[in-house]
């Protein structure tokens, strides 16, 4: 178990945070950038990939997602050490899911026929809670057996009953819906789960300093959401800037 006195505060103005958290969620948003910089210039045309099919793509959309679930499942460890209180919890809950919101809308506006109604922020939402409920009554060992269990069921149990919109969300799907970003809760919460019990297998990873250096990424992994929202609608209008003036 995580005891929250043990667990070093590395903000004196914000307590709870920890630097070395907070960089590994950062190089997690950098690494989304990127990618999704790719992806805007495929879309404009000026580059060719495939990111539905080529395993370079699709493995790299693994990864991030893999990063940013680890990082909420570390959180959730140290949210449980602390005894975060309902409201808090409460209202970082409801940024996550009005920004859900706001990207099914802004996707439905931009891709009407692949728009994104379970994405990563709406899986995040129901996985938060469900971690909340459940997750902070189970041990590591417990959290890491479930957490497997959860990523190895959709392998083995499918149903065209969850080919759906308002089924797809449990994950337990023939084939993959055709949406631009696509989270469910399973194999997705089996992740979160491993974050939460590596933290509390080894809260040491989050203890100590951060290297000057890499300050930087601690300081974007605290406005990570912030960011999230911000960033694609900024490099589509430089994007589209950029295409009107060349054309």
């Amino acid at each position: 178990m995580i005891r929250a006195d043990v667990l070093p505060a590395v903000s004196a103005r914000v307590s709870a945070r920890y630097a070395r958290l907070d960089a590994l969620r950062g190089l997690a948003v950098v690494w989304m950038a990127i990618f999704h910089f790719c992806f805007d210039l495929n879309h404009f045309g000026w580059l060719r990939a495939d990111f539905y099919r080529d395993p370079f793509w699709t493995g790299q959309r693994t990864l991030i997602v893999s990063s940013f679930l680890l990082c909420a499942g570390m959180g959730q460890a140290l949210a449980a050490a602390q005894r975060q209180s309902w409201p808090r919890f409460w209202k970082r809950w409801m940024q996550i899911a009005g920004c859900a919101l706001l990207v099914t809308m802004g996707s439905w506006w931009m891709f009407p026929r692949s728009f994104i109604s379970f994405g990563v922020l709406h899986g995040m939402a129901l996985m938060l809670l469900l971690m909340r409920c459940v997750g902070t009554r189970l041990n590591a060992p417990a959290a890491a057996v479930l957490g497997l269990v959860l990523v190895l069921l959709p392998q083995f149990v499918a149903h065209s009953f969850f080919d759906t919109r308002w089924t797809d969300w449990v994950g337990l799907v023939t084939h993959k819906p055709i949406t631009e970003d696509y989270v469910p809760v399973l194999p997705w919460l089996g992740v979160m789960l491993w974050g939460f019990a590596l933290l509390r297998w080894r809260p040491a990873l989050v203890e100590g300093s951060l290297p000057r250096a890499l300050h930087p990424l601690a300081v974007l992994g605290q406005w990570s959401l912030s960011f999230y929202m911000v960033h694609q609608p900024v490099l589509i209008g430089l994007l589209t800037l950029t295409a009107t003036m060349r054309g």
